[in-house]
């Protein structure tokens, strides 16, 4: 595409003459290593790297003119300068491939927890529906039956938009994503034409990154109040940050609830005595959905998946499924064989003793994955802890701060910390201000206190100790995607269990720890 044709309609200025309008442009890019011949190299300042510095690179690599916030002298490519770049990333990363996500129905779902989950629900409620599927998230990028490890919950825009392309090639019909407060704040999906979106809940997480707990919720929220008149939005009932979000949008709002029964989605007779829900799913008045009307109803629903908080993902996932066309009866069959997603209370290895794997990732989430311990009989509790790396002081300290309220009803005396050097990048990396506040949290905690630099050592301790009737606990974020892999290949070494293919039959299809 012609640059003067990508730059229609949006407001620029350029270092030299109008010559420059005339260049063919083939990619949009602020990674000065993925430049192609003829790309345009958009420059980003970042919390920790200034992509002006970059763009010397990229003209090495063939760019053929960079996009800045401020010119550069020494730069040998033409210059477009514009007020905001990861704005105009986004426009012009859409613009150059057509607009993608017109072409697709895109379903976005935002939450402090759960989305990985939900967004996994609802991709199992469409294929059991027989759609072909595309899906987004923390864990994975999927289109159709092709899958990659995610590097980001929510891709930078010109890969994102790349993704969207690519599932509109293979015929993808719904394209479920997470959708991060960064990338909400980073203008990532600026130019995403959502169809549904969703806000599950909303707790504190993020706060050194955002700033405050007020900018945390404006950039989560924006995915709603910013949703077109055409679209719907699925807001929890129950929580009320996220419910007052019903008077700031222009979308049809459906919700859903467990304890008001005047919600569209209503979850009546919970039972949750054998861990797994049991409920009636109430549809109290018909609702019109995105295409079709939704008659009311009640039907029975049983969830494999253990713990409230899946009962709620479940009612958000089957929410925005109805709203889309698919069937009552479709959506409450797909959520009887969902089994659980990867690093959520997954249960790793179940033998003389049990290993449950879980992503730790912040307060609420640290609450839900405690709670359901705690529920558990077991002798004595072994919590290997990935300490949260490049996240600030605060995050860890809240993190420990809960985990430390839980102590008493855990059967521990120890905790195992690790770096997980051998694992995380730079932006996953722990600094030397959150190794002391892990320090110093713990100092009075009555717990004797480890920290390993890796991650394999301190796993490896904790399976060591662990006797008859025991829980190894591997939790963590980044630091710890490895964890589970790790820890069945001690096993195995170690003789404790001769059949290999049965032991690391849990891993089948796993991604969080793909090299």
């Amino acid at each position: 595409m012609k640059l003067s044709r990508l730059l229609e309609d949006y407001p620029f200025t350029i270092d030299e003459g109008e010559d420059l309008l005339d260049l063919e442009i083939t990619s949009v890019t602020n990674d000065s290593r993925k430049i192609e011949q003829g790309g345009l190299f958009v420059a980003i300042k970042g919390y920790l790297m200034d992509g002006h510095d970059y763009i010397g690179k990229a003209s090495e690599k063939g760019a053929a003119a960079a996009v800045v916030s401020e010119f550069r002298k020494d730069v040998k490519i033409p210059q477009i300068r514009v007020e905001n770049p990861r704005e105009a990333l986004s426009r012009l990363s859409a613009k150059l491939l057509g607009y993608p996500t017109k072409n697709l129905k895109v379903i976005g779902i935002t939450a402090t927890n759960g989305k990985t989950t939900t967004s996994y629900m609802l991709d199992h409620i469409y294929l059991e529906a027989g759609y072909k599927t595309g899906l987004i998230g923390s864990v994975m990028i999927k289109s159709g039956d092709e899958f990659v490890h995610s590097e980001l919950t929510t891709p930078e825009s010109s890969d994102l938009q790349k993704i969207f392309l690519k599932m509109a090639e293979d015929r993808v019909e719904k394209a479920v994503m997470e959708v991060s407060s960064s990338a909400l704040e980073l203008y990532r999906v600026n130019d995403v034409d959502f169809d549904i979106v969703a806000f599950n809940n909303f707790s504190r997480e993020h706060i050194d990154q955002h700033g405050s707990l007020e900018k945390y919720y404006e950039a989560k929220s924006s995915l709603i109040r910013k949703a077109k008149s055409s679209a719907v939005a699925v807001l929890n009932m129950d929580d009320e940050n996220t419910i007052s979000m019903k008077e700031h949008t222009k979308a049809r709002v459906i919700t859903f609830s467990t304890k008001d029964p005047s919600a569209t989605l209503f979850c009546k007779n919970l039972d949750l005595s054998s861990g797994r829900g049991r409920f009636t799913l109430v549809v109290q008045e018909g609702f019109e959905g995105l295409n079709r009307w939704v008659p009311q109803g009640e039907y029975p629903v049983s969830l494999k998946v253990p713990g409230f908080h899946s009962v709620v993902n479940a009612l958000s996932a089957m929410a925005i499924a109805m709203a889309d066309g698919v069937d009552a009866k479709v959506c409450v069959k797909a959520m009887e064989t969902f089994g659980g997603v990867e690093r959520r209370f997954q249960y790793i290895y179940d033998g003389d003793f049990i290993i449950i794997d879980d992503h730790f990732a912040n307060t609420s989430n640290i609450d839900m994955t405690l709670e359901s311990l705690v529920k558990l009989e077991y002798e004595k509790l072994h919590l290997v802890y990935a300490i949260r790396g490049n996240r600030g002081p605060v995050v860890n300290r809240e993190n420990l701060e809960t985990l430390l309220k839980w102590k008493e009803k855990l059967h521990m005396d120890e905790i195992i910390g690790t770096k997980s050097v051998e694992f995380v990048t730079d932006k996953d990396r722990v600094t030397k201000e959150e190794i002391r506040t892990y320090e110093s949290m713990l100092e009075h905690s009555g717990l004797e206190v480890h920290l390993y630099e890796e991650l394999r050592p301190a796993i490896e301790y904790a399976i060591d100790k662990a006797e008859k009737g025991d829980v190894i606990l591997l939790a963590g974020s980044q630091g710890m995607d490895h964890g589970a892999r790790i820890a069945l290949e001690y096993i195995y070494r170690k003789g404790i269990e001769e059949d290999r293919e049965s032991l690391f039959s849990v891993l089948r299809d796993r991604v969080s720890d793909m090299s």
